[in-house]
């Protein structure tokens, strides 16, 4: 929710402020500058602190600045606090991690396509907050009631319990299996039986998938395994290996050429949408409403095909449906594009 207000907190501070199009989208830029910032953080922390440090890091450091910046006297404090926001929302890639670690390994892509809805959800209920809230009291009201989400969340932080995996590689067995007991006990089933190790391998003469999980460390394994640091310094090196860094470097740039292209047709449509709009207009969110319910047959899809064709051939059919239905788009933006360059050019000269 906090990224995508940006999309009707601009147009609004605009209008207010008399701030130039370059500089409202400064204020959009800043919030991804801070999220570069914290992804880094987040993830080290969360792998050194723990999965449940990471969720505080991004309700805490998302919430207070995201509520403070309804109170913003001028442009720049604004800025300054969206960048601060945007620390906090950058440590929110460690929830999917968190989330994968209690899916069994089966399915697990058909649940992280479950899990994205929640953020289409969350596009909805900004839009539609915004909605009502924008044209009676304005784009302060709208930041300071968008935070709640991010307060709400630190009342569940005592209830959802830490990542097995994590406490498991700290080296916390006993920890890591009462969290495997409640989950089990939640779920009225038996824990699995037979022997918690950590990646064995199928050459030893007593591994026996049927009475092995793959997912702990013993206490005895731990002994005789590397350190953590070692562990996550060879896991950092092993991204860059021979066998591994051509798919590195092609998952990156699949990674950023799908943010580039999801959050540049969001806010272009915002933009297109203010052009013939005042920022009160209701075509604003109306457009954002019908481009974030269309998410959910796309995931629906992705989830239902994912662990049955694979990734390579979900991603790149959904990247290719993706570009057929922007040709449409094209149209409108060659009539709008000469206009919304020459505002922003505006502002870089």
């Amino acid at each position: 929710m906090e990224v995508m207000l940006l999309s009707f907190v601009g147009p609004s501070v605009k209008e207010e402020w008399g701030v130039s199009g370059g500089a409202e989208g400064l204020i959009t830029s800043v919030v991804f500058a801070g999220m570069l910032i914290g992804a880094c953080v987040g993830g080290l922390g969360s792998d050194r602190y723990g999965r449940r440090a990471g969720f505080l890091f991004t309700a805490i450091v998302s919430g207070v600045p995201g509520f403070i910046c309804a109170f913003s006297p001028n442009y720049a404090t604004l800025l300054a606090l969206r960048f601060v926001v945007g620390l906090g929302l950058g440590g929110s890639h460690v929830l999917p991690t968190w989330f994968l670690e209690f899916v069994p390994a089966e399915n697990r892509g058909s649940w992280i396509a479950a899990f994205t809805c929640f953020w289409t959800l969350g596009t909805i209920l900004e839009a539609l907050l915004s909605w009502a809230i924008m044209p009676i009291l304005g784009w302060r009201w709208l930041l300071a009631l968008s935070s709640t989400p991010c307060f709400i969340l630190l009342i569940f932080s005592s209830v959802v319990p830490e990542s097995p995996r994590y406490l498991c590689s700290r080296g916390k067995i006993s920890e890591a299996m009462l969290v495997l007991e409640r989950i089990a006990r939640m779920n009225n089933r038996p824990l699995p039986p037979g022997t918690v190790t950590s990646e064995p391998k199928r050459t030893d003469d007593n591994y026996d998938p049927s009475v092995t999980t793959v997912l702990l460390m013993t206490e005895d394994r731990l002994d005789e395994d590397t350190s953590t640091k070692s562990n996550r310094k060879n896991t950092f090196q092993a991204f860059w290996s021979r066998d591994l860094i051509r798919s590195t470097l092609l998952l990156w740039l699949v990674h950023f050429a799908s943010y580039f292209a999801y959050y540049g047709l969001v806010y272009l449509i915002s933009e297109l949408s203010s052009v013939k709009s005042q920022p009160k207009d209701s075509s604003l969110y109306i457009n954002v409403l019908v481009t974030s319910f269309a998410e959910f047959p796309g995931l629906l899809l992705a989830a239902i095909l994912i662990d049955r064709i694979g990734r390579r051939v979900t991603l790149g059919g959904m990247i290719l449906l993706c570009c057929a239905f922007l040709a449409p788009l094209a149209t409108q933006l060659r009539e709008d594009l000469p206009y919304i360059l020459s505002q922003h050019w505006s502002w870089v000269r």
